[in-house]
């Protein structure tokens, strides 16, 4: 299945205690390269949120950004130091005791003593956080190799008519060479006879200059490499996983033979459908940068 480099997923998740929104997108790029946005208290999730991300992505440019709210923020939870209030119950009793008065200790007076009772904030459970924002990571992800998914197949479309324009091109070329070489037998008959008039062209000659003219302008090889050049791209756009290097490499080779083909040409309708067959390779090339 061929996916794009180009994408975007988006993720909201949200409880009673906080709220986490992920956002990914992605333009093409040789390798992977990740750059990541969030809230400075949980930069410490960067690593395990690029594991996550390197189980879904292969190449591009990968931007992600985190937004956190955490609803229980300045929230305080009261804690029972019972240790402390121990010891103040027993220092009350031995005073008790020691100066012989009746006790009168309650829970209203412990609790009126210092560090009894403290207010502390509520720590973060990093396990519990961490299963949301991993959970928020995936689904944003699936949604993002969704996108480029639905990308790679208008480029998979887009790819293959150029192809097929391609194909005929090639095929135009092959049909015209023994055209050339004929027009050109006529050409240089004419020129001869206009020169010698009556006199009897040698054949054996003539037959030379042909063979070398038809050997200077043979693009065989040429056209025979460029055709399986665009077989061996179409199947490997089939292919679809991971495959945005090798369609660049095969381009590469395609735009060689077809700058062969342009040297060698020696007509102008063969030199013009050269330009048109290295123009469309160009395009090839732009949207296969685009590929996964």
């Amino acid at each position: 299945m061929l996916k794009s480099m180009t994408g975007f997923g988006r993720y909201e998740l949200e409880n009673a205690e906080r709220k986490l929104v992920i956002e990914i997108k992605a333009v093409n790029h040789r390798y992977l390269e990740m750059s990541m946005k969030m809230p400075k208290k949980l930069s410490f999730f960067e690593s395990g949120i690029r594991n996550v991300l390197k189980k879904y992505i292969n190449r591009g440019k990968v931007d992600l950004f985190l937004t956190y709210e955490d609803f229980t923020e300045g929230k305080a939870c009261v804690k029972y130091n019972e240790d402390i209030a121990r010891e103040y119950y027993n220092s009350l009793t031995k005073m008790s005791e020691d100066f012989k008065i009746e006790g009168d200790i309650t829970v209203s007076l412990l609790s009126k003593f210092p560090d009894v009772f403290t207010l502390e904030e509520k720590t973060i459970d990093e396990e519990e956080l961490w299963s949301l924002i991993e959970k928020a990571v995936e689904c944003a992800a699936e949604q993002f190799v969704e996108s480029r998914i639905r990308e790679g197949e208008h480029l998979y479309k887009d790819l293959n008519a150029k192809l097929d324009e391609m194909s005929e091109m090639v095929s135009f070329i092959e049909e015209r060479e023994p055209k050339i070489i004929q027009e050109y037998r006529a050409k240089i008959t004419d020129k001869v006879n206009e020169l010698l008039g009556d006199t009897k062209i040698d054949e054996s000659v003539l037959a030379t200059e042909i063979t070398l003219f038809a050997d200077k302008i043979c693009v065989d090889e040429e056209t025979v490499r460029l055709k399986a050049h665009i077989d061996t791209m179409k199947e490997t756009l089939k292919e679809g996983i991971n495959v945005g290097r090798k369609l660049d490499f095969i381009a590469q080779e395609m735009n060689r033979e077809a700058n062969t083909i342009l040297s060698k040409a020696n007509d102008l309708i063969v030199s013009n459908k050269a330009i048109d067959l290295k123009t469309e390779i160009e395009k090839v090339r732009e949207q296969i940068q685009n590929i996964e």
